[in-house]
């Protein structure tokens, strides 16, 4: 066997045996009831701590390129876009605003506790420190049962501000590298990057759209779904637009069009496909961030750690200070525009805005914009403070993953929030409504010479059940014969179909959140394929 060979086989074994670990530990974290990020972060401190295991650099092109785009893609797919436009001010003061002002005050910090930093180099370890990990605010807030409106915020916000920091980390690794730096470039490129990423988002999605509706093949739908992230990325890429965005706009816009798009056992085999995909995406970068431990303890040397830990507290402090200080100004400020401006806007509650300030986790990102840095200067010399930055970064990953991680339990229970219910009025109110649709639908459908008064009134009755019983979905009990059961199936389809027409339209109108139609949706997908007619569009 060739060394190439040989070499090949060796990386698929080191990705099978982070995969079981993986599964292990997200199994372990279930059962411990902790958020599955802080444990596989902690399993790959520990692992990176046993003699003989392999040393895995993370490539920050394989983080960009393979790992992020259906990350953000699925983040914004599942992000409710009328919960978003609503809380669009606040998101917008943390995702830009916060992360200016985190990348200032760390590089102020930066350059009083690291002797000789210069403040290109300060600003880019400002840079990319300064925005949150969506994927650890999500899946840590959703496993915790955090309110809704303080999801939302944070999800909003982790899905924007890495394009702003981005932007401000190029902008600051620029003038390390060549020694010039110019603020109004720096603002130009950063609209015509966050407007061309969106206009590269919405035209590819709406690409993608175009294909669904021109197959009917369910694995060549899903996998245009799959493809289409990374179409985002790269476009965006060789445009020079920001790629961040044109995911985040791409997932939204697709979500809107694709309960039209493609048929029921589609959106179903999709959702499964997702479902493992970036499961397995999100637990192999949380644990390889605690692998990274061994490739980073050679760059310490003797009686460098003790001035290490301090410069790290010194820096984990001022960003986790900071953002405590900007959530409340964030959250209180659009209310007193709104009193100034004459309208009725109510206060936030300070639990909820404390919560907010005190969940600001940092992940892949950050750490593969530093590992990102360039080894030297335009005039041949190396990076300034590259080891330092890319050790800090680590460091703030660590200290805000697992002290705020760890701390978000109780402090749930101090601050007195509860489980958060407040989509179930919308549920029961969409059910209503599209009971009212079928109904409706089988009243037209009374006249057509192929509808069976005997399944007229069968279908009647069940909808009055549902009814009854919201959260009841009887399944068909062979009420239709062999001979007509085509002409049955037929009906029920039309029936599901007004449903979802009406339960879409209210998403729409914004009646209700993209969450209640998720749960709908599915429900009518699944009853679609009890009935057989789960290839069947509803367009």
């Amino acid at each position: 066997m060739s060394t190439e060979s040989m070499a090949s086989l060796q990386n698929l074994e080191i990705v099978v045996a982070l995969l079981v670990a993986v599964l292990v530990l997200t199994t372990l974290a279930r059962n411990l009831l902790l958020p599955y990020p802080i444990l596989l972060v902690l399993g790959g401190i520990a692992l990176s701590a046993i003699p003989r295991v392999p040393v895995l650099r993370l490539d920050p092109d394989l983080v960009f390129l393979v790992f992020l785009p259906p990350i953000l893609w699925s983040a914004a797919y599942f992000t409710s876009l009328r919960d978003f436009r609503a809380n669009l001010r606040s998101i917008t003061f943390l995702a830009v605003g916060l992360v200016i002002a985190t990348t200032a005050a760390v590089a102020a910090a930066a350059r009083w506790v690291i002797p000789g930093i210069g403040w290109p180099e300060a600003l880019a370890l400002g840079a990319i420190v300064s925005p949150t990990d969506a994927v650890a605010a999500t899946s840590i807030g959703r496993r915790l049962n955090i309110p809704r409106q303080v999801l939302v915020i944070l999800e909003g916000e982790s899905l924007v501000n890495d394009a702003t920091a981005l932007v401000l980390y190029r902008a600051a690794v620029a003038a390390a590298v060549t020694g010039a730096f110019s603020f109004t470039d720096g603002l130009v490129l950063f609209v015509l990057a966050s407007i061309g990423g969106v206009a590269v988002g919405l035209a590819v999605s709406e690409l993608a759209r175009r294909a669904l509706s021109l197959t009917e093949d369910s694995f060549t739908e899903v996998l245009v779904t799959l493809l289409a992230p990374y179409a985002c990325w790269i476009a965006a890429e060789h445009l020079h637009v920001s790629a961040v965005l044109a995911c985040v706009a791409g997932g939204l816009y697709l979500r809107q069009h694709l309960s039209e798009a493609v048929a029921p056992v589609t959106r179903l085999q999709a959702r499964a496909v997702w479902d493992v995909f970036v499961f397995l995406l999100n637990g192999v970068l949380f644990i390889l961030i605690g692998l990274q431990l061994a490739t980073l303890r050679p760059t310490v040397g003797p009686g460098e750690l003790k001035p290490l830990l301090v410069q790290a507290a010194a820096i984990s402090a001022v960003a986790i200070a900071l953002r405590l200080i900007w959530v409340p100004i964030a959250m209180g400020l659009p209310p007193l525009l709104s009193t100034a401006l004459r309208r009725r806007e109510s206060m936030p509650q300070w639990p909820p805005v404390f919560l907010i300030g005190w969940i600001g986790m940092r992940g892949i990102v950050s750490l593969a914009a530093a590992l990102a840095l360039p080894l030297a200067t335009a005039r041949g010399t190396p990076f300034p403070f590259r080891e330092d930055v890319i050790l800090l970064t680590f460091a703030v990953i660590i200290t805000t993953l697992v002290l705020q991680g760890l701390t978000l339990a109780p402090l749930l229970r101090r601050l007195g929030l509860c489980d958060d219910y407040s989509l179930a009025d919308e549920e029961l109110r969409a059910r209503d409504a599209a009971v009212d649709a079928a109904l409706a639908r089988l009243e037209e459908l009374a006249r057509e010479p192929w509808a069976r008064p005997a399944h007229l009134e069968q279908l009647r009755a069940r909808y009055a059940q549902r009814r009854a019983h919201a959260s009841s979905i009887l399944s068909g009990d062979g009420a239709a014969t062999a001979e007509d059961a085509g002409a049955f199936r037929r009906l029920r389809h039309e029936a599901l179909t007004a449903e979802r027409r009406r339960v879409i339209g209210l998403r729409d109108r914004g009646e209700i959140s993209d969450e209640v139609l998720h749960r709908l949706e599915h429900e009518l997908d699944v009853e679609a394929l009890q009935i057989g007619t789960g290839e069947l569009r509803s367009g």
